[in-house]
């Protein structure tokens, strides 16, 4: 996968796994990394599957109806690139925190729907439910943030909430931000996603 991966000055911080928005690139995120967490290793991805030309992690058959085989896939192997990338940069595995925005939050939150050990946290900008009628592995403790906006246009309110009970069910520890914003990233959300990152990660 056409990735960046840029090495921190902080080697006990996480590796932050960056996954982009539809139509977006390996390079978007790079600077919501370095306002949440400036000394942090990053890794930023580019998704493989093309939609109209607009790189996206994962095939969707419509607005909001994912191609749940094809989701599957790419979620396995997502993780397997992130294993490799370990192996060739040399950061630790077992410390990697996504931080995904709608597409990209859509699939970091699978990888989480599949396997208890993919990530060590993850922060999902407008993210939806990725999967239903799955089994969860257990995430005890696992944190994660949600942020969201109250007038989504494509994301209603009732998908966030299902997408964070469904993680507290297992027992991720989840945070959930909500602004009166649509589907744009906004300021506070990411000004709260730093805060939480401090309080989780940083010692």
């Amino acid at each position: 996968m056409e990735h960046v991966y840029i090495e921190g000055k902080d080697k006990h911080a996480p590796t932050l796994l960056l996954l982009h928005g539809t139509g977006g690139n390996e390079r978007d995120l790079l600077p919501l990394a370095e306002m949440i967490a400036p000394s942090a290793s990053v890794l930023g991805v580019r998704g493989n599957v093309s939609e109209n030309g607009m790189p996206r992690f994962f095939r969707r058959l419509r607005e909001g109806v994912f191609d749940e085989e094809d989701l599957k896939y790419r979620t396995n192997g997502l993780k397997v690139f992130i294993d490799e990338m370990a192996s060739k940069y040399g950061f630790d595995r077992d410390n990697v925190v996504a931080i995904g925005y709608s597409n990209g939050a859509n699939i970091a939150a699978s990888l989480m729907y599949h396997y208890e050990d993919a990530l060590a946290g993850a922060i999902l900008f407008h993210a939806m439910v990725p999967l239903r009628d799955v089994q969860l592995p257990d995430l005890e403790g696992s944190p994660v943030f949600i942020g969201a906006g109250e007038n989504d246009p494509l994301i209603p309110m009732d998908e966030t909430k299902e997408l964070a009970k469904a993680l507290r069910n297992v027992n991720a520890d989840v945070t959930e931000f909500w602004t009166k914003g649509g589907h744009q990233l906004m300021r506070e959300e990411i000004d709260e996603a730093k805060s939480w990152y401090a309080a989780n990660f940083q010692k």
